[in-house]
């Protein structure tokens, strides 16, 4: 079968596959579905939704030729609505939303906590998420048991749709999360962040509420007193620790790229002075890396307490995991 070529409406040229604009008129291959976008990006901005608005904009900017001039703006504009999406919550999460939800007493909490259920819950509506994870855990159960399989994959796609949160606030596309046996999981990116800022953002997200299942797996240790609970709560947090390692593949290597060289040389110190208080291995493999990277880090971003007090964070909580003793059961 033979594909016509897509024809210019404005001057009847024809446009090769994967043009954004025409050859002979400029026009923009795709004017009507950008000027859909821009109302919704408008749309968005009005009702103070920045990760509606983001979406919007950054999906314009694919549509855009490189180089063109409304390209360039429309990553300006990117820039601008991703570091109000960090500082101020979006009108669907707004910053008294807890409070809100509290006034309703027991009932507006217990909704708070299933509307996190659904979003966990995702994921799984995706045929490729929940196919990779069956396949894992039928993989990690030969090894562990079913019932330490599934606790331990569960906190590994916790640790995922952190990523996935991050993402859908800044607008950026992403799949769902994938698992590899042996390897982990991961969620493919099918646009680069903004800027380093927003990077870090993300990149931390997954070791953030990867901690939180820890803490939630001690939660259910310390009402049970059951040491499978703990077992799940320390390994949980030595994956989260491993991710922390300042590599181009994991999620600590996204974690620095908005600290300068010597945020990251304290983020080494830190980690070293933890492993001293556990005797953790790992703590002293990454204080290492952590202080590598300061010693060759070449760039000067900008300012960003708030990415360096996330990483330290998470370095003394998951540091403090690791003093669980491991649990025969």
């Amino acid at each position: 079968m033979t594909i016509q070529p897509a024809l210019c409406p404005a001057c009847s040229s024809e446009i090769a596959s994967g043009l954004l604009s025409c050859p002979s008129c400029a026009r923009l291959v795709h004017a009507d579905r950008l000027t859909e976008l821009a109302a919704t990006a408008t749309q968005a901005e009005n009702a103070g939704d920045w990760s509606g608005a983001l979406a919007a904009w950054r999906e314009m900017a694919a549509l855009l030729p490189p180089g063109a001039r409304q390209r360039a703006a429309a990553e300006q504009k990117i820039v601008a609505l991703s570091e109000r999406a960090r500082g101020a919550p979006s009108a669907r999460n707004p910053r008294n939303w807890w409070k809100k939800i509290s006034a309703l007493g027991p009932v507006g909490v217990i909704a708070a906590m299933l509307g996190k259920a659904k979003f966990l819950l995702l994921g799984f509506t995706k045929l490729s998420t929940l196919a990779s994870f069956v396949v894992a855990f039928s993989v990690y159960w030969t090894l562990w048991g079913w019932q330490f399989a599934l606790c331990f994959l569960l906190s590994m796609y916790i640790h995922e749709m952190g990523h996935v949160a991050a993402l859908r606030r800044y607008g950026v596309p992403a799949t769902a999360p994938m698992f590899i046996p042996g390897l982990g999981a991961f969620v493919r990116l099918r646009q680069s962040p903004a800027n380093a800022v927003e990077d870090a953002r993300v990149g931390l997200a997954g070791p953030i509420w990867g901690t939180m299942a820890a803490l939630g797996s001690l939660a259910i240790y310390a009402l049970t007193n059951n040491p499978f609970w703990a077992g799940v709560a320390r390994a949980g947090a030595l994956l989260n620790l491993f991710n922390l390692i300042p590599v181009w593949q994991l999620d600590g290597g996204r974690g620095i790229r908005s600290l300068d060289r010597t945020r990251v040389g304290m983020l080494a110190a830190l980690t070293a002075l933890m492993w001293m208080a556990t005797s953790e291995g790992l703590l002293l493999l990454l204080a290492i890396l952590l202080a590598f990277r300061a010693a060759t880090k070449h760039d000067n971003p900008p300012d960003d307490w708030v990415g360096l007090a996330q990483f330290a964070g998470l370095i003394v909580a998951l540091a403090l995991f690791c003093l669980i003793p491991i649990p025969r059961v």
